[in-house]
């Protein structure tokens, strides 16, 4: 009894595992204009094995801001998480506050994206 029951507790975990990794394979999937970057991934060798055949060089450092911060909500950290839900909701206060706004919301939002537009072919940054 006890062998049938470890057996059918093994049979249920890799039944959840299975359908784990299918979740996470749909979820990897969905990524906009990437796909699915686990293979990859698994196909690249690591960068820390890279840097140790190079005998010893140090890579070189440019001299920018630093790392860039994802774009992703998901792959944020919990303080940049905070940090752009509180830009988001000091941006939502200005347009509430906004006297276009207020007096034509569909019209102050359709300028708003007709200039929008205009800047990304323009290829002005925000």
């Amino acid at each position: 009894m006890k062998l049938r029951k470890e057996r059918w507790l093994q049979k249920i975990e890799s039944v959840k595992l299975a359908k784990q990794k299918q979740k996470a394979e749909a979820k990897r999937k969905a990524t906009p204009v990437v796909g699915d970057m686990q293979p990859l991934m698994e196909a690249l060798p690591e960068l820390s094995d890279l840097t140790t055949g190079g005998r010893g060089r140090k890579p070189p450092r440019s001299h920018g801001k630093g790392k860039a911060e994802p774009t992703d909500f998901c792959l944020m950290k919990q303080a940049q998480k905070h940090q752009l839900l509180e830009e988001e909701v000091a941006r939502f206060h200005e347009v509430i506050t906004n006297p276009g706004y207020r007096a034509n919301p569909l019209m102050a939002i359709s300028e708003h994206l007709s200039r929008r537009l205009r800047q990304e072919e323009e290829g002005k940054p925000l």
